[in-house]
């Protein structure tokens, strides 16, 4: 088609379109555009520089990226089709009325920074709006969950109609409605909401609900209380009643953002652990969380209320090590005063040991004794204490080989290691990492006064193909880096701004799957294991015609899960 009949029927379809010189120079212009841009006729706007005019426009770009015209008027570029006779050195850009989409990117971003959790949905109950606050209760992925319908991501747990459904069906409000229910993720949610139909014209464009988390309101309501028992203890002593200890725990099972099935796992085994009074060992790498964990099976626990106390064997001298674990008695050495030992300070309650293989072995047969008798002797002292703790302790290397490098007595791992817990390493379950990275954005937002709004799907790439050495723990400054050198005008994090050493990384080759896995002579049983898996995985999706969610139901595994490993693998799904 001849550039002059593109500008006639783009026209026609209220759609500006201008031809200019490599200056951005305007050699013609279309009815629309001349209204657009503000020209008062045809001649007015030859000659000059769409640059000068409209700079936005001159910009091509896959975000959107608004010129604005005047208060409340809004421009942006779209595709341009291919012109037959397009003069030399020329280019058409085309352009629409962008008003509501600004508008839309505006009330989007305001409902993003507000602390109340808001989800909407379609008139057919599909959602497609998550505010960060929702994406922090629910714990959920956008990315995994819009367009899905409401019942499909939510189960309600009380007996009731979800909420959004039922003002959509029956065109009603809801106000101060408490609900029940969990994600399919399995994080079981408790809120209050007001719930609304979109109503407009007669017709139902869908509904949304505005949301506290009710668990929240129920701790700020327990603060309340406790800070006014302190405040009447401390006028009067007398009527002091025995409360939740100050040396307290901060975390609980919820607080462990996860979506991978490796995590689910592990967290259900503590959960199964916090009910009896076993000692825990816990096995992880650096920056997997392992006192994070600690402190929830503590708080799951009958002793939840009572003290928590955490030492670190590694940044204790040894001198020193002993006096806090066990106590001293005045003029047990030069400067020693009279003061309980943290297995007395935690009487009734829990004791963790971190990174217990770097405790002296010497030290750890004294530890053996208080463990197996529940008596305590003071540093220089002569009378034994006896005290009722639970011991729980981390290693951040594999128990048998801090045993086979003598860094842990084997006695002590058999009566510390009752029950054993490996936490997965983030590199194998990277399918957490959008929902972690999302965590980690809302909380730098709030540290630094930031606005960074989400990864973009290159540094998600990247971020996939790292091995992540240290955890969850990089993953949060790698993070914090790259809000901390995003430019103001910047709201997606690229990877131009994550630390420089992961950039070297390059994304994981994928290899067309093979029909039936042979493996070699000599080939590794890790390698067989991922033939197997993706050919399994092949398999499903073609019986489901290419349906991930139903596939993702018949493989009993996250939507996100199967997502992952469909990259991982290079699977084409729609060849299937």
């Amino acid at each position: 088609m001849k550039y002059q009949e593109i500008l006639k029927v783009l026209s026609e379809c209220g759609m500006g379109a201008v031809l200019v010189t490599e200056n951005w120079e305007i050699r013609e212009v279309n009815e629309s555009g001349i209204r657009l841009l503000h020209g008062s006729e045809h001649n007015w706007l030859i000659g000059k520089r769409l640059s000068d005019i409209a700079a936005p426009l001159c910009l091509e770009s896959e975000q959107n990226i608004y010129a604005c015209m005047g208060f409340n008027e809004y421009l942006l570029r779209c595709p341009t089709p291919s012109a037959d006779d397009l003069p030399e050195h020329c280019r058409l850009v085309v352009f629409r009325t962008a008003t509501r989409d600004a508008q839309c990117d505006m009330f989007e971003h305001a409902l993003e920074q507000v602390s109340d959790a808001v989800v909407m949905c379609d008139a057919q109950t599909r959602i497609n709006f998550l505010n960060n606050a929702c994406i922090q209760m629910d714990e959920v992925v956008p990315s995994d969950v819009i367009g899905e319908k409401n019942e499909k991501v939510y189960e309600p747990l009380d007996g009731q109609e979800l909420i959004i459904p039922q003002a959509i069906r029956k065109k009603q409000i809801y106000l101060g409605r408490r609900q029940i229910y969990t994600t399919r993720y399995n994080k079981n949610v408790d809120i209050t909401s007001n719930t609304y139909p979109i109503i407009q014209n007669g017709q139902v464009l869908g509904g949304y609900s505005i949301m506290k988390d009710w668990s929240a309101v129920d701790s700020l309501n327990k603060k309340i209380v406790e800070l006014q028992a302190k405040l009447i203890a401390q006028s009067d002593p007398s009527k002091h009643t025995s409360g939740k200890s100050a040396l307290t725990a901060r975390y609980h099972f919820e607080d462990i953002m996860h979506i991978s099935d490796a995590m689910e796992n592990m967290i259900e085994q503590c959960r199964q652990a916090a009910k009896s009074d076993s000692s825990v060992m816990i096995y992880g790498e650096t920056g997997t969380g392992k006192e994070l964990l600690a402190q929830s099976i503590h708080n799951a626990s009958r002793r939840a209320n009572g003290p928590f106390l955490a030492i670190n064997c590694a940044a204790i001298p040894e001198n020193l090590l002993e006096g806090l674990l066990f106590g001293t008695e005045k003029g047990a050495y030069t400067g020693a005063e009279r003061r309980q030992g943290y297995f007395e300070q935690a009487n009734n309650g829990t004791l963790l040991l971190d990174e217990l293989n770097s405790m002296n072995i010497n030290l750890q047969a004294k530890l053996l004794r208080v463990l197996q008798d529940g008596m305590v002797r003071r540093v220089g002292g002569s009378s034994e204490i006896h005290v009722d703790v639970r011991v729980l302790s981390n290693l951040n290397i594999p128990p048998q080989q801090a045993i086979d490098e003598n860094k842990l007595r084997r006695d002590l791992f058999y009566r510390l290691g009752v029950v054993n817990i490996a936490i997965p390493p983030l590199r194998e379950r990277k399918e957490d990492i959008p929902l972690l990275a999302k965590q980690f954005i809302m909380k730098c937002n709030a540290k630094l006064s930031r606005n960074a709004r989400d990864l973009s799907p290159e540094t998600l790439e990247l971020f996939h193909a790292y091995d992540w050495p240290g955890n969850v723990r990089e993953l949060e400054h790698a993070i914090e880096h790259a809000i901390n050198v995003l430019p103001d005008d910047e709201s997606m994090i690229t990877p131009e701004y994550i630390p420089g050493y992961m950039q070297q990384v390059q994304p994981v080759s994928h290899k067309k799957p093979v029909e039936t896995p042979t493996p070699q002579l000599g080939s590794s049983l890790n390698s067989t294991i991922k033939d197997v898996e993706c050919n399994a995985i092949c398999k499903i999706l073609k019986e489901n015609g290419g349906n991930i969610s139903e596939s993702a139901r018949v493989l009993k595994m996250s939507r996100q899960s199967l997502q992952y490993r469909i990259r991982k693998y290079g699977i084409k799904v729609k060849e299937l």
